[in-house]
């Protein structure tokens, strides 16, 4: 994988400054303009924001992927009349989720995340969405494909889509990041409801490796998720007016999803942390169980040990020492011993 800039490349440089903080290496950015209205679609790809022409009270959507050309930032900044910390906040895919109100527009920052089933990981990445009058901006570091149902239903005009404003539009990448949060959540239960059998059956350390793996995806999931609900349930409350009262109640019910999210990952985590108590008690119940099966075998072999060394001992004159039956008087004593501890051990179960 690609290694992220570190933020330690933007010591010393003003506010505002336009420095890329993700993945290097990453490719050429694409941008695609929708522009459409009730009865109008029309979709392309610029080269430039200096062909974004204007709207003619169309409602716009600039998505752009890729953000590994400051400039090209720049220039929509210029376009749409955002502040330079937004830009800054834009290229710095390291944000935490949040919402800013800049009086003209919105911007907020919310988490993609994707469970790739092959090697079991949870990739991630920053969606900015800036919310104009008559306009929405979305920059990611590189498609996703979690907003393509919603260009499908606006080329297609399913629903009332079309006749809704900018604010329905930003509603719709709301409501299609958080479920796409259902996909790795329910990826990470079914993990874990695999794994709980194993926990008592056989507690290696490749199943302990797995339940801090699957621990530390819940958490990482949990810290993006959390501060999303916080930016939902601000822009649910109705306090910017660049979101319509008949967009609010869609907004109540991404917050009602967020909460569930966050709601299901508290349980994931919490049955991670049970099943790391059930495999410690596991493992310390096999310990126990085979130091049990060594002080038997210990046991039987302490007084077999004592009578070979007595009678091993160099005396010239021992009992049955010249006698010819005194060899078997001996294994038949040792026999005898060995037999009567087997009972005594199968008696309180330490065999069984």
């Amino acid at each position: 994988m690609a290694q992220p800039l570190k933020r330690s490349n933007k010591a010393g440089l003003p506010p505002g400054s336009l420095v890329y903080l993700g993945e290097a290496g990453a490719g050429r950015p694409v941008v695609t303009l929708i522009e459409y209205d009730a009865d109008n679609y029309r979709e392309e790809q610029l080269a430039s924001a200096a062909q974004i022409s204007a709207t003619s009270g169309k409602t716009l959507w600039l998505d752009v992927h890729g953000l590994n050309e400051p400039q090209l930032l720049e220039e929509i900044g210029k376009r749409f009349s955002l502040h330079p910390l937004v830009l800054e906040d834009i290229l710095n895919t390291d944000q935490r989720p949040k919402v800013e109100d800049y009086s003209a527009y919105l911007f907020f920052v919310a988490k993609i995340f994707e469970y790739n089933a092959t090697n079991q990981a949870i990739t991630t990445d920053q969606v900015s969405i800036v919310l104009g009058q008559g306009f929405v901006l979305t920059f990611q570091e590189k498609p996703t494909g979690t907003f393509t149902s919603l260009r499908e239903r606006l080329k297609n005009s399913k629903g009332q889509i079309r006749k809704q404003g900018a604010d329905y539009i930003a509603y719709s990448l709301l409501d299609a990041i958080v479920d796409r949060y259902f996909a790795s959540l329910e990826a990470l239960a079914e993990k874990a409801e695999a794994l709980e059998g194993e926990v008592v059956a056989r507690p290696t350390q490749k199943l302990l490796r797995e339940l801090h793996g699957i621990r530390r995806q819940t958490l990482f999931l949990r810290r993006a998720v959390w501060p999303l609900r916080e930016v939902v349930s601000s822009l649910a409350r109705g306090e910017s007016t660049l979101f319509n009262r008949d967009t609010l109640p869609f907004l109540r019910d991404v917050y009602d999803h967020t909460v569930y999210v966050i709601e299901s990952l508290d349980a994931i985590r919490d049955l991670i942390a049970g099943l790391m108590d059930i495999f410690v008690t596991s493992l310390s119940n096999r310990i126990n169980l085979q130091i049990r099966l060594l002080t038997v075998i210990t046991t039987i072999f302490m007084p077999l040990t004592l009578l070979t060394g007595i009678s091993g001992m160099n005396f010239k004159h021992m009992p049955f020492l010249e006698w010819e039956g005194g060899f078997y008087l001996l294994m038949g004593f040792m026999l005898a011993i060995t037999l009567g501890l087997l009972i005594v051990f199968w008696r309180i179960r330490w065999l069984r």
